[in-house]
């Protein structure tokens, strides 16, 4: 039995139930607020009684490679006669430990991704003709039943040509150098191909089928060869490999062949492709606004150059859908983004209500390339020089395997969609009268409206890195729908910058309407076996009034952690858990086994497809409790594996840095990468010895700053980094390091004229001192410990099977790679 202490909030009088209203709330009662205006103001306006786009059905997933009880239209996919809003998150499984792939599955889950994908790289599969690789880390058909076993739907990017920062686009080098014109219908090219489709297909071994596969992506920002993915598709059919859905990226106006393939789009706040000396570029700045254009002309512009398609708009067959939306975004040595949650977030936030019924992130969890050489460079004809091993990606799940603070704010989006994508997905996007009028605009509000006959949800979209916004005065909304107008709130008020807000409007549960309300809609939980009735969870927007309106009143709402009850004359009746905001980073929704359970945690909590929890504690005891029955409890948890703990260690200097000549090469005016001889020469050397106590799931955290960062163990490089001003994380048994061993960390100084793009607070401290920049702010390592709720399967098995690290149960052979084997 774990009595663990109480999260933030609970308990405390102050910030449970109502702030004027004490118990139910009747129909018709009077109003629990009364708002005095000082001023007219005249609402925002929308006109949300325009009809939806007309419904199609390609033969796709319909006709052709179909699968029982799953549909597709020109609206939204359909799955058991139900609209479907999928949650898709990038995962390349050559990128990661064969024996964390569960532990990366579940994680991914957990965050709300109901869909994997993951790039076949070639390059890293078959690098020398004839000797394809399929085991340990590359055993791809393992791969496809991990994901399938975790519940979870999955669509493999086949390429041939793939990119992900890959080496030639993920060609084998033999491939790239082959006499032939690559991407093309050359005969000879397709007969590479056909033979590496047929190499594929047999290490999948009949799961590349539509009851297993939900999608099969041709090429990768191919934009002037429609005719050539046609060609693709047969071979890869001819080959044995098919799929309900067959996709390809659309941006950069690509031509594709419309209805052979789904359009997927992209959209990233900001990325590395763009020169040095750069400002933040308006095809950047335009993913934080609601808008009915879905190209993006920026995404992959670097190796385009002036070669472009020529539609940029949605295909009348398919629905606005995704599959890089930034959950991250990589760094190049000339140039380097750090994106943080909040960004990640409102790109997201902004495609949903833009109309998306398909969520795409790229990366989802970041990883290392499973050996060196792999990466893009400028020697191997790109622009940009690539960190040779990291891609952490600043990813939800980072390179190390810990969730990052992106993992939280997208996933009360994920809750959201589960909860409501059936309703979401088929609905069109309505945009208000009044729009920005441009990307530079930071004045107009930003807010779109979807809805279908009237009932839907109010997006609205606050926040931009790099320039940031003031709180917009006096905001109040009418919107028009068939069924006349709605005005909410009930008096303007101020929106705070960083606003992301979800507002219900008409929403019927369990026979109870609601009008409208002012907190952010996060989910639905199934009525209680007591009393029959659901609850409606929403989340407070910080700074932003709750109120709700029900039978015509609005009803001020104080967030706090007890529910709030609305009851009908005829009975039915609604509990309404406004979460206060300051909740937001500690709230999942997880779906267990069927059952949607919510949570408060600041620990990570994951489930197995069957349903059972299972916490990583940081602390002496999981930090959990969990709304059920109109009540908060904590569950009882069986400690299953691991110590936890945390302390900061010595990073004994070996050797002091020396001034580099930063004179490393450059291509197209972007700085190259300096080369290992360069670090080997300059760098500072640290010595870090691993404690004897350190377990599987130890972290090992470095604070620095300086230009390029490598860790080393036994003289070897297990991950890199560029410095932009973040920790470099590194799981440390996943690098090879061993308890009571040592690693080695060399930092090159950055010079103060370098010219390399950083973010602002990166370049401030780097022009704080004179010449150079080459410090060790501090070490520190932790680790967690495991616990699985009692009584439960998991419990009686010890863990076994259920993520625990170790590989139980998950068919590990090996990873094939020596370096990853200490």
């Amino acid at each position: 039995m774990s009595t663990a202490a109480l999260p933030a909030g609970v308990g405390d009088p102050a910030h449970d139930g109502l702030l004027t209203t004490t118990g139910p709330i009747p129909a018709g009662s009077p109003s629990s607020t009364d708002h005095d205006r000082t001023a007219p103001v005249a609402p925002l306006r929308l006109d949300a009684t325009g009809a939806a786009r007309e419904e199609r059905r390609p033969r796709m997933a319909n006709d052709e490679d179909a699968r029982p009880g799953l549909q597709l239209t020109s609206r939204a996919l359909v799955r058991d006669g139900r609209p479907w809003l999928p949650v898709s998150g990038e995962l390349h499984y050559t990128r990661v430990p064969r024996e964390r792939w569960i532990d990366r599955l579940r994680l991914m889950r957990a965050g709300g991704i109901s869909v994997v994908s993951a790039y076949v790289p070639w390059l890293h599969h078959e690098p020398v003709r004839g000797h394809a690789r399929f085991d340990g880390r590359y055993d791809v058909a393992a791969f496809v039943d991990a994901v399938r076993a975790e519940g979870l739907e999955l669509i493999l990017r086949i390429g041939p040509w793939a990119h992900g920062e890959m080496r030639n686009g993920g060609f084998p080098d033999w491939v790239q150098q082959a006499p032939v014109r690559h991407r093309t219908d050359d005969p000879a090219y397709l007969e590479l191909v056909r033979d590496w489709f047929a190499t594929l297909a047999r290490a999948l071994d009949g799961r590349a089928n539509p009851d297993t596969l939900l999608g099969l992506q041709l090429e990768n920002e191919l934009y002037d060869q429609p005719g050539h993915l046609v060609t693709l598709k047969r071979l890869a059919r001819e080959a044995g490999l098919s799929a309900p859905l067959w996709t390809a990226t659309a941006w950069g106006g690509a031509e594709l062949p419309d209805p052979e393939v789904l359009p997927l789009w992209g959209g990233y706040g900001d990325g590395f492709w763009v020169d040095p000396d750069g400002p933040w570029d308006a095809t950047f700045r335009a993913h934080y606004f609601f808008s009915a254009t879905w190209d993006d002309p920026g995404i992959g512009a670097d190796v385009r150059g002036e070669e472009a398609g020529g539609r940029a708009d949605l295909s009348p067959w398919f629905p606005a859908a995704t599959c890089e939306l930034g959950g991250g975004m990589a760094t190049a040595y000339h140039r380097r983004p750090r994106p943080d949650a909040l960004d990640i977030a409102a790109i997201a936030h902004a495609k949903l209500g833009s109309g998306s019924a398909w969520q795409g992130y790229y990366m989802y969890a970041g990883g290392t390339n499973p050996g060196p050489g792999l990466e893009e460079t400028q020697a191997t004809g790109y622009p940009n020089d690539m960190t040779r091993l990291s891609y952490d990606f600043h990813a939800p799940i980072g390179e190390a395997g810990r969730a990052s603070a992106s993992h939280a704010a997208l996933r009360l989006q994920h809750a959201f969609i589960a909860a409501f994508g059936d309703r979401l997905a088929p609905m069109a996007s309505h945009l208000p009268d009044a729009r920005p009028s441009g990307v530079a605009d930071s004045t107009t509000l930003r807010w779109a409206v979807r809805a279908d006959d009237g009932a839907g949800f109010v997006f609205i979209g606050w926040h931009q890195p790099h320039v940031p916004l003031t709180a917009y005065r006096g905001a109040q909304l009418r919107i028009d729908t068939a069924d006349g107008s709605v005005e909410l709130p009930s008096a303007p008020v101020d929106i705070p910058p960083g606003t992301l807000a979800r507002w219900p409007l008409r929403l019927e549960l369990g026979g109870v309407a609601i009008e409208w309300a002012t907190a952010s809609a996060l989910t639905v939980l199934p009525a209680s076996t007591e009393d029959g009735v659901p609850t409606l969870v929403l989340i407070e927007d910080a700074g932003i009034p709750v109120e709700l309106c029900h039978d015509g009143v609005a009803h001020r709402l104080q967030p706090g952690l007890a529910p709030v009850r609305i009851e009908e004359p005829h009975g039915a009746a609604l509990d309404v858990l406004v979460l206060p905001a300051a909740e937001a980073t500690s709230v999942w929704v997880v779906d267990a086994g069927g059952r949607r359970r919510l949570l408060l945690s600041a620990d990570e909590v994951t489930s197995d497809v069957e349903g059972t929890l299972s916490v990583r504690a940081s602390g002496r005891e999981p930090r959990v409790r969990e709304y059920a029955g109109g009540a908060w409890s904590a569950p009882d948890w069986h400690h299953a594996q691991g110590a936890a703990a945390a302390a900061s260690v010595t990073a004994r200097l070996v050797r002091a840095a020396t001034l580099p000549s930063g004179e490393y090469g450059s291509r197209d005016g972007r700085q190259a990468a300096p080369a290992d001889a360069v670090l080997d020469a300059h760098a500072a050397v640290y010595r870090i010895d691993v404690p004897d106590w350190v377990e599987d799931d130890a972290v090992l955290r470095i604070a620095w700053a300086g230009d390029v960062a490598q860790l080393r163990v036994d003289g070897e490089t297990v991950t890199d980094r560029f410095w932009e001003g973040s920790e470099l994380m590194v799981h440390l048994r996943d690098a090879g390091a061993t308890p009571g061993g040592h690693v080695e960390l060399r930092v090159l100084p950055l010079r103060d004229d370098s010219g390399v793009h950083l973010p602002a607070d990166a370049a401030a401290r780097l022009a704080a001192p004179r010449g150079m920049l080459c410090t060790l702010d501090g070490a520190r390592i932790e680790q967690r410990a495991l616990w699985h709720e009692a009584g439960t399967r998991a419990d009686d098995d010890n863990g076994n099977g259920n993520g625990d690290g170790n590989g139980n149960g998950n068919g590990d052979h090996g990873d094939g790679d020596p370096r990853r084997r200490r």
